[in-house]
């Protein structure tokens, strides 16, 4: 692709120079066309008879009679605005192609057709050289009052469509939802299915993560409750308080009480260290594949309360895109 040249200042100044004539000129060739077509109007043309008859007289015998020539007078700079564009973005490497400038600049063509509907693209000219001279820096449009306007008005215009349009889907989403034969039986076929293996999998490891973080954070809570509990236990069990009414019994139901929570904190240890096995991992894994299978078991009234639930929730975003938060913005 071949490189863009880096346009010299003075060349720079000469394209600015240009764009403000050509600004000039089509602002007086839009005024010049507005004030023609009221001119043709018969209440605004007797009121202006009436009001001044000597300019009344002028304009008609040297502008309105002569329109299409002092049209044409704009048409042959424009025309020639656009070759010498042409040419500039060929020496300038502008485009990719030497005939894409007309593409390109559509509105500049079809501006300089001397008709009706052609003349208003002329406006589009003037906003081009705008957005050209916001882009060098020279101005900045997003100051001035009349941009605040119609940009106001633009985002005010932008979200209420998009809006009624949101809505208007959202209910024809609605209606398929409610007449339809059934939306869970698809969705499980079509969408949970494929992806059984790697759910199944996800939950398994969720649901190790889980147990082995719990135990290691509560590790020294889940041994105090263990050993309070085996202490609780031997205490009340008849046995134990038989053997304290005997010789040095009390020492030995200390010594069973201490063995027993040391067997049991043991316990708890090797079986939560076991969470970290591949036996326990399979474990996991078909229980949580039978508890799947379970939960995609669908009925009637389990596809009835699938289908409410989706259109609460198509309601729901439906009452959030109704919010005009264009209120909010510009209050």
């Amino acid at each position: 692709m071949p490189a863009t040249r880096t346009t010299s200042p003075a060349l720079e100044r000469a394209h600015l120079v240009w764009d403000l004539f050509i600004i000039v000129l089509v602002i007086a060739n839009l005024a010049l066309l507005l004030f023609d077509s009221l001119f043709l109007l018969p209440p605004l043309n007797a009121a202006f008879e009436a009001v001044a008859p000597g300019l009344y007289g002028a304009y008609e015998r040297n502008i309105h009679a002569n329109f299409l020539t002092i049209d044409l007078a704009f048409v042959a700079v424009f025309l020639l605005d656009v070759l010498l564009g042409w040419a500039v973005a060929i020496a300038e490497r502008h485009y990719h192609r030497w005939f894409f400038y007309p593409f390109v600049h559509w509105y500049d063509v079809l501006g300089c057709i001397p008709l009706g509907g052609f003349r208003l693209l002329r406006l589009l000219r003037v906003i081009s050289l705008l957005h050209r001279l916001q882009r060098m820096g020279l101005i900045d449009v997003r100051r001035w009052y009349l941009y605040g306007v119609v940009a106001k008005y633009y985002d005010i215009l932008l979200e209420e469509l998009t809006d009624r349009i949101a809505i208007r889907m959202l209910d024809n989403v609605q209606q398929e939802i409610r007449a339809g034969d059934g939306l869970s039986a698809p969705v499980i076929e079509r969408i949970v299915q494929p992806r059984k293996q790697a759910l199944i999998r996800e939950i398994s490891q969720r649901l190790e993560a889980m147990a082995g973080d719990a135990y290691a954070h509560h590790r020294d809570d889940t041994l105090r409750y263990v050993r309070g509990l085996v202490g609780r236990t031997l205490s009340e069990s008849p046995e134990i308080r038989r053997l304290g009414r005997l010789p040095l019994g009390s020492q030995v139901a200390r010594g069973l009480e201490a063995s027993f929570s040391d067997l049991a904190c043991r316990l708890v240890d090797e079986a939560l260290a076991g969470l970290q096995s591949s036996e326990f991992s399979s474990l996991v894994e078909h229980l949580a594949e039978s508890g799947f299978d379970a939960w995609l078991r669908t009925d009637p009234h389990t596809e009835q309360i699938t289908e409410q639930v989706l259109v609460d929730m198509l309601e729901l975003l439906k009452e959030q895109i109704a919010v005009k938060g264009w209120q909010h913005k510009y209050d």
